[in-house]
């Protein structure tokens, strides 16, 4: 059995060292399109010395979806960043030196990014652009980059790994995993943007029966995550007596989860008293 004491001083540092810099993760459908993908990326840089190309293959029928197939790609992944990415994208001008200082600033500029992409869109729906596609070349809308944003374009998104991301286990498809993404890491505590990292994608997306039911899903399970209800706190007490010595209430109508009760101390007739006050002040406020 081996015991290894981390140390303080181990804080905060990759421990032990990712054995790889980029991990690219592709649901594949068509290999002469992930073999250009390849073959841009391979030109611009990326070496497998320490790069990675993990893919699934849904060639005969889609054997994984996004949110399945990315997360079990996320796990096997072994590279400090996880790209996950189409397979018809190709990188047409920038290499992977600017896509190494870029990071690097992202990281001087926000030490809790936890995702940046090439398109998105900040809480007031504006959005933000960095691509050529089918809608233009060389596109450029909004910015300045990097760009804070609360939701990703699919095309090409890069995972920080040591954010501990993954995607909700309740949602399939190959829609809205962006935004899924982008929502997990704002509740743990991290931020996503835009970067400037100019590549193609090929294709000008599309939205069909799957779009709209996964927004409805979507919805869905945010109501299921923020549903109004009582949280309580456990604390092991001498003699192993735990005790329900903290609650709090949770509620999305409410200034969407935010805390309303930190302690309600008390009990019996004054308690009630206090919890019939805070719905009328509740329902007042709308």
């Amino acid at each position: 059995m081996q015991i290894h004491e981390l140390l303080a001083h181990d804080a905060g540092k990759d421990h032990p060292p990712y054995p790889l810099t980029y991990s690219f993760c592709t649901l594949v459908t068509d290999f002469r399109e992930y073999t250009t993908m390849l073959e841009s990326f391979a030109s611009k840089g990326f070496s497998v010395n320490d790069c990675e190309f993990l893919y699934l293959d849904n060639t005969r029928g889609n054997a994984h979806d996004a949110y399945s197939g990315y997360n079990l790609l996320m796990r096997r992944a072994r590279g400090k960043y996880i790209v996950l990415c189409h397979q018809d994208i190709e990188l047409i001008g920038d290499e992977r030196i600017k896509l190494d200082n870029l990071l690097a600033e992202l990281t001087n500029f926000d030490p809790y990014w936890a995702l940046c992409g090439n398109s998105g869109a900040d809480e007031n729906g504006h959005l933000t652009i960095r691509i050529s596609d089918p809608y233009g070349k060389n596109r450029k809308v909004g910015g300045p980059y990097p760009s804070k944003v609360v939701s990703l374009d699919e095309n090409f998104i890069i995972v920080r790994r040591d954010a501990n991301l993954g995607l909700s286990r309740d949602l399939h498809g190959f829609h809205w995993y962006g935004t899924d993404l982008c929502l997990v890491a704002d509740i743990l505590g991290w931020n996503s943007y835009v970067i400037d990292f100019h590549l193609k994608h090929k294709s000008a997306g599309y939205l069909n029966e799957d779009f709209y039911r996964l927004r409805l899903d979507l919805r869905r399970t945010l109501g299921r995550a923020f549903r109004p209800r009582w949280q309580y706190g456990a604390t092991l007490r001498p003699f192993y007596i735990t005790s329900n010595n903290a609650v709090f209430f949770i509620s999305e109508q409410y200034l969407r989860t935010r805390t309303l009760i930190n302690r309600i101390l008390g009990s019996g007739i004054r308690a009630t008293w206090k919890l019939i006050k805070l719905f009328d002040r509740m329902a007042r406020q709308g």
